[in-house]
């Protein structure tokens, strides 16, 4: 018996070419004019009718490339082959086995950039709506109470987690159904990490993170908030009652801007200004930023930039202006956020650069200097290098400065054992195959590793680090003299 409430019907005869004849359908959105009111979802689901609709679309390719463009490599058309047919718990199921969190990557998930834009049918149309049929099956699931976490017997083995972001609930999601004791210690007093503290309420609301957490703790998976590992907690204190540990600090230090004026009053970092504005009990200790009436300019073309535009607008700001030193196409944004920024009266400033910040006089920034660029050859990355465009030089009034130019990782204070891990030149965690860093026992993953990234990929790194520690502690109970140590080092 299927274990939804919808029927199963049968494919029509000429399924693999329904895309011909359902055009792709955008999940119902807010207007414009009413989200900006507000720090609610924008989007909505699907209802059943639409979104069977939708898989239909789905073509099945044999070598389905909607995988290859996933991070998780996630099992799209089983679950949207499923969802077609209106079982969706089925579909939901499926979509776990892959996913810690599902109900979140269909939020934030750049789906143009990963699954969608690898999608076959963009060759002839519109891709199929893989995000939104993703939100909907996760969704139906949670309504009917079927989202639960397999675990298995308890195997004596405890590792603890350094921070609740994507990557440490991710990671103690896996550990805890393979048996372990997991505890999860985050220095703030919510958990959820950037989930929480740094990607707004209007792309994802705080109690879709919180049911994860929810989640997590009745299987079993200890949270110790306001705990900083590294300067209230070091490795010694942990090693007596943790057999590993799995570090997803991410990464929180500011870029800095290197031009004149950039220590006049009204300029600041992005993120302490979208946890102020985001979260009901504010996380950071600078005074209040109000936006109401002033002229914002973001400085950065990230998912960051967006979320400020956005997120001044709902605060009454008189206009959000973003500048940008590289063209549209070379913007490193999501193309869904830069849309819905657009429609929400944001506007940007592309192929410009600052040059310096201007005072009012009395220390406070009045505006930007900035200049045109022109793109250039392709740098190491492969994007067209921005050159200055001699003569260009023009302003942009300014009343508060957001600086949006992305973060490195946060070092561990000089006398914690943490700081003995290698790093990189730019001070991310070196790791092997298995995520272990040069100090064994210890893991790590996320934007610690590979700097500001999205989300599924700290997933993804969590996910093999998880593996990683499991086979890392069977290995050291298969050979006696490294149990022998590992004994002595706990008492």
């Amino acid at each position: 018996m299927s274990l939804t409430t919808t029927t199963p019907l049968p494919p029509p005869a000429n399924a693999k070419y329904a895309w011909r004849t359902i055009a792709r359908t955008a999940p119902p959105k807010r207007s414009a004019e009413e989200r900006v009111c507000d720090f609610r979802e924008i989007y909505d689901n699907f209802d059943e009718a639409t979104v069977r609709a939708q898989a239909s679309r789905c073509i099945q390719c044999p070598n389905p490339l909607c995988m290859e463009g996933c991070p998780l490599s996630n099992r799209i058309p089983e679950w949207i082959a499923l969802a077609a047919q209106g079982q969706f718990l089925e579909a939901a199921a499926i979509s776990r086995t892959t996913s810690n969190m599902p109900e979140i990557c269909s939020r934030v998930c750049p789906q143009e950039r990963l699954c969608e834009g690898a999608c076959i049918l963009n060759c002839r149309t519109e891709p199929v709506a893989i995000g939104a049929i993703e939100r909907f099956i996760n969704e139906y699931a949670f309504r009917q109470n079927a989202v639960t976490l397999e675990r298995a017997p308890a195997n004596d083995r405890r590792v603890a987690v350094v921070g609740s972001g994507p990557g440490g609930l991710a990671c103690a999601d896996e550990l805890a159904q393979l048996g372990y004791g997991v505890t999860i210690f985050e220095s703030l007093f919510l958990p959820g990490g950037l989930l929480v503290n740094g990607i707004p309420a209007f792309k994802l609301e705080k109690s879709i993170v919180q049911r994860r957490v929810d989640l997590l703790a009745k299987n079993g998976v200890e949270f110790r908030l306001g705990v900083h590992v590294g300067r209230d907690l070091g490795f010694e204190a942990l090693r007596p009652d943790y057999d590993a540990v799995f570090l997803a600090v991410g990464a929180q230090q500011a870029k800095p801007l290197d031009v004149p004026g950039a220590n006049l009053e009204g300029v600041l970092p992005s993120l302490p200004f979208l946890i102020q504005k985001n979260v009901a009990s504010a996380l950071t200790d600078i005074p209040d930023i109000d936006v109401a009436g002033r002229r914002v300019v973001v400085l950065g073309g990230g998912d960051t930039a967006m979320d400020c535009l956005r997120t001044a607008l709902r605060g009454g700001a008189k206009s959000a202006v973003c500048l940008y030193r590289r063209d549209l196409a070379n913007m490193p944004g999501s193309r869904k956020e830069y849309y819905n920024a657009i429609e929400e009266g944001a506007a940007f400033e592309f192929l410009t650069n600052p040059l310096e910040l201007v005072s009012d006089g009395q220390g406070s920034v009045a505006a930007v200097k900035c200049v045109r660029m022109a793109l250039g050859e392709p740098d190491a990355s492969g994007r067209r290098k921005p050159r200055p465009v001699a003569g260009s030089d023009y302003t942009v009034p300014a009343d508060l400065i957001l600086v949006a130019y992305g973060f490195d990782p946060v070092p561990f204070p000089a006398t914690s054992e943490f700081a003995q891990i290698a790093t990189t030149d730019w001070g991310s965690l070196v790791v092997d195959r298995n995520q272990m860093t040069s100090k064994p026992g210890v893991f790590a993953g996320g934007d610690a590793v590979r700097g500001p990234s999205l989300v599924v990929h700290a997933i993804r790194d969590a996910r093999k680090a998880a593996a990683g520690i499991h086979h890392y502690l069977d290995a050291k109970a298969a050979d006696p003299i490294a149990k022998i140590s590992a004994t002595v080092g706990k008492n």
